[in-house]
């Protein structure tokens, strides 16, 4: 099954409109993992999670590239993947601090705490970063992400560069490894679930 990619790569471009991109984050992502470690009561991680991610959608729309894939049924988006070129410097996003208290409620000692570990661990030498991969839960298991995977990882292998990410839960490690990325030991949240550090050469 083939799927049409859009890129949607906007880079310092306002207006621009993020809303459905964080609508397939929320709906994918509110309730893994890592997100139930963050915010155990499902009541908070509704109210809070879409404003949460909005964050990272504008940030990766200004000074990112996201690539989206469209049903061809509904026309709505039906996932995103969020890509940060970090061969150049990249600022933080705007008000992160006071934003992400805001965005996070009572998650926001534990949102701190995961920015702090993931950082910890990240390279330092030029890469591109896969912030968040999402597919909306009624499009999963189609080899949608798995496409906007290939989509990017060509024009890295063209290029020489290689890709990072953070993998929050066995299934998606399992996908990463099938793509190339090479798992490193994972990085353990204070009571919570293991997130693993992916790395990926590129190929010739």
């Amino acid at each position: 099954m083939t799927h049409a990619i859009q890129d949607v790569v906007v880079r310092d471009i306002e207006p621009v409109d993020t809303d459905e991109i964080t609508e397939v984050l929320t709906a994918a992502m509110s309730d893994g993992p890592v997100a139930r470690w963050m915010a155990p009561d499902p009541d908070d991680r509704r109210e809070y999670a879409p404003e949460y991610f909005a964050i990272f959608a504008e940030h990766a729309v200004r000074f990112g590239e996201v690539y989206a894939t469209v049903d061809p049924i509904d026309g709505r988006l039906s996932g995103v993947a969020l890509w940060f070129p970090l061969t150049r410097a990249i600022p933080p996003p705007v008000d992160y601090d006071r934003r992400l208290k805001e965005a996070s409620g009572p998650a926001f000692d534990r949102a701190s705490q995961l920015d702090a570990l993931l950082e910890e661990e990240h390279p330092i030498v030029p890469h591109h970063y896969l912030a968040f991969v999402a597919v909306r839960p009624e499009r999963q298991n189609l080899g949608i992400g798995s496409a906007m995977l290939a989509r990017h990882h060509s024009r890295l292998d063209r290029a020489g560069l290689p890709a990072y990410l953070e993998a929050n839960d066995p299934r998606n490690r399992e996908l990463y490894l099938r793509h190339g990325y090479q798992s490193r030991p994972p990085i353990l949240l204070p009571g919570g679930p293991p997130v693993w550090p992916m790395w990926r050469p590129p190929y010739t």
